[in-house]
């Protein structure tokens, strides 16, 4: 029981940002004594700090304020087609270091592993310097087992039954956790992100690889029987307009692309910034007009996920929050008209809160479930899948 609540005091200040102990108090239903006890075990195990209270603060007795502490990091790590990109992620939810590296192949499980071990001795020996390092999360854009973290299948990436978390391990002595980098997207957002306060949430992610997506529903992220829940690009496209259409019996993300508005750009590669720019200041006709088009395919897609859902907030990232905010009027009323009305009412269409971070807080989270499960239990090498 006392492993339990020290669990829940930290993930309290992990999730909610820096606390009173009052707070934490009146959130847990323990006694002050008890939160006395608990706050000073995790601070002497170095995974809390406490603060002055606020001096302002006139009435009554003030109370210390118990943060994550900022020494205690994750490392989250996305394989792309285009570029690997990692991050050490404090426990007090700061991005520390990050690093995107450019790829002109596709590359392997080992060349990740290989590329993980790499930074990351680099990292410990300049700017990770004596901070404790607690695993790896790793979010992959293809199908996670959830039994087992092997990666079944990541159509882009061209893996197969690819246990990433095993190499990951070997190759950095860390425990690992591996889940779908949509779905981790989708969980960072509905803790950190636009999401927060909803717990109906559709979340869709466009990346290089397509779209993926995940589900919070009823405050939980939903993975299905086998972990593979949210795959929405790999569904045949909707489309009201033959015109609209750019792929022969396409699904999704043939028709929503990435590579698409890079071409009509004239773009070779780009990261999300560059495109967000790029797509921004565009004001070539060919340009709006395929963003208009994605925003109509895209639309009906939305529309489904409302019917069948009935989500009180839709979250798009990636290339997907550049179609919203290049007209978000548009996309809302595209989406309002396949949509039924009834459940259409209680929705709203909103970008990603994280920025090019979401999938990589995501990961980290993965990494730290099982310190804020039990932060006094010795980690467990084998390699984990993500878990609603």
């Amino acid at each position: 029981m006392r492993r339990r609540n020290l669990g829940e005091v930290l993930r309290l200040v992990h999730e909610g940002g820096p606390q009173s102990r009052a707070r934490l108090t009146v959130a847990t239903g323990l006694n002050r004594s008890t939160i006395a006890d608990l706050v000073s075990t995790l601070v002497d195990a170095g995974l809390a700090v406490e603060r002055e209270p606020d001096p302002t603060r006139r009435a009554g007795r003030p109370s210390p304020v118990v943060a994550a502490s900022d020494d205690v990091v994750a490392i989250a790590v996305n394989p792309e087609i285009d570029a690997i990109e990692m991050a050490a992620v404090g426990l007090n939810g700061l991005v520390r270091v990050r690093a995107r590296e450019v790829v002109d192949r596709l590359i392997t499980p080992e060349d990740t592993a290989s590329s993980v071990a790499r930074i990351l001795d680099e990292w410990r020996n300049r700017e990770l310097s004596g901070l404790r390092v607690v695993g790896v999360g790793v979010a992959v854009p293809g199908l996670v087992r959830a039994t087992d973290a092997v990666v079944r299948y990541a159509p882009h990436l061209g893996w197969r039954e690819a246990s990433i978390g095993t190499l990951v391990q070997a190759a950095t002595g860390l425990p690992v956790a591996v889940g779908n980098d949509a779905s981790l997207g989708a969980k960072a957002e509905h803790l950190f992100g636009a999401a927060v306060g909803n717990d109906d949430v559709v979340y869709l992610n466009g990346g290089a690889s397509g779209i993926g997506g995940g589900l919070i529903i009823g405050g939980r992220l939903v993975g299905g029987a086998g972990g593979y829940a949210g795959e929405w690009g790999q569904n045949k496209a909707v489309i009201a307009d033959p015109a609209d259409r750019r792929s022969r019996d396409g699904v999704l993300e043939d028709e929503v692309s990435r590579a698409r508005l890079l071409d009509v750009l004239g773009i070779a590669a780009a990261d999300d910034l560059i495109l967000a720019e790029a797509l921004a200041a565009a004001t070539d006709d060919a340009v709006i007009g395929e963003l208009s088009r994605q925003r109509r395919v895209l639309a009906s897609t939305l529309a489904s996920a409302v019917n069948v859902l009935n989500p009180s907030m839709i979250v798009l990232g990636g290339f997907l929050s550049m179609l919203l905010s290049a007209d978000a009027d548009a996309l809302d009323a595209a989406m309002r008209v396949h949509a039924m009305a009834d459940p259409a009412d209680d929705v709203r269409i909103l970008p990603a809160a994280l920025g090019d971070d979401r999938l990589l807080i995501g990961a980290a989270e993965l990494a730290f479930a099982p310190l804020l499960a039990d932060p006094l239990a010795e980690p467990d090498v084998e390699p984990r899948a993500a878990r609603g």
